[in-house]
């Protein structure tokens, strides 16, 4: 019988930067829309501020419904991709229990993309901030409350020291 489903691509074993700049998406257990509220953004950004102390500096970021994506740079003495989305996840959860909204709210996995360039996080960072709009949510992306930028990620000093090495 042949199979249904292409295997899922692995994440990569090593990469060649000692600082990737990741682009993140997390989707709640089947797409609920219970994500876009005060109580989340808060949770998210004390989460994200505090990210700092595992050596994790988290940059733009848009809370949708259903899911969220953001961008993130991890360095040597970050904690593993996995480990620190498991935690986040956790951190999140905690805040929706309090709301009395029942579990499972994540999926399982998540969706991580290394950025190559400065361009890239700029080009991609301008399709992220228009999601309210494509959804309807909005008619500007300035007007979507649950959207920021927690820390500069200064992309080009993260290329420009690969660029030297």
């Amino acid at each position: 019988m042949p199979k249904l489903f292409k295997p899922r691509l692995q994440r990569l074993k090593w990469l060649f930067t000692d600082s990737p700049v990741y682009y993140l998406t997390i989707c709640t257990q089947d797409r609920r829309s219970i994500l876009a509220n005060q109580q989340i953004h808060e949770s998210f950004r004390r989460f994200a501020q505090n990210a700092t102390d595992w050596q994790v500096f988290v940059g733009r970021y848009v809370i949708m419904p259903d899911h969220t994506h953001f961008f993130a740079v991890f360095n040597p003495l970050s904690p593993s991709l996995d480990k620190w989305i498991k935690s986040w996840k956790n951190t999140l959860s905690k805040t929706l229990r309090a709301m009395n909204i029942a579990p499972r709210h994540f999926e399982k996995g998540f969706f991580d993309h290394v950025m190559r360039s400065e361009e890239s996080y700029e080009e991609k960072w301008l399709y992220v901030r228009e999601n309210p709009v494509r959804a309807g949510l909005v008619k500007r992306w300035e007007d979507w409350p649950y959207q920021g930028e927690i820390h500069p990620l200064a992309v080009a000093a993260v290329y420009d020291r690969r660029r030297r090495s």
